[in-house]
């Protein structure tokens, strides 16, 4: 199960890593490292019955990243036409 855990935290790095032309996929990527960051603490906290409060903090801050980057995602479309970062000019006011 571990094993399992640490490969989808270094497959959604990568992903991350790699995804760099779209915004939409690396938000995805992130939502998805975060997901697995999420299932090694709750692993962990299995055996450290404090890591409990910190699980449910990191979880609770993971949904306002995925809500924070899907608004910002939302505004960069609606302001720009699209997402890829080639077409973001941020010199422009």
């Amino acid at each position: 199960m571990l094993t399992l855990i640490i490969l989808g935290v270094v497959v959604f790095t990568f992903s991350f890593i790699s995804k760099r032309k779209h915004l939409l996929a690396t938000l995805l990527s992130l939502e998805g490292l975060m997901l697995f960051i999420f299932c090694c603490i709750y692993f962990f906290s299995n055996s450290y019955v404090t890591l409990h409060n910190f699980a449910l903090l990191f979880l609770t801050l993971t949904a306002c990243e995925g809500a924070l980057g899907l608004s910002l995602l939302v505004t960069i479309i609606r302001s720009h036409g699209g997402d890829t970062f080639n077409s973001l000019n941020f010199l422009q006011c």
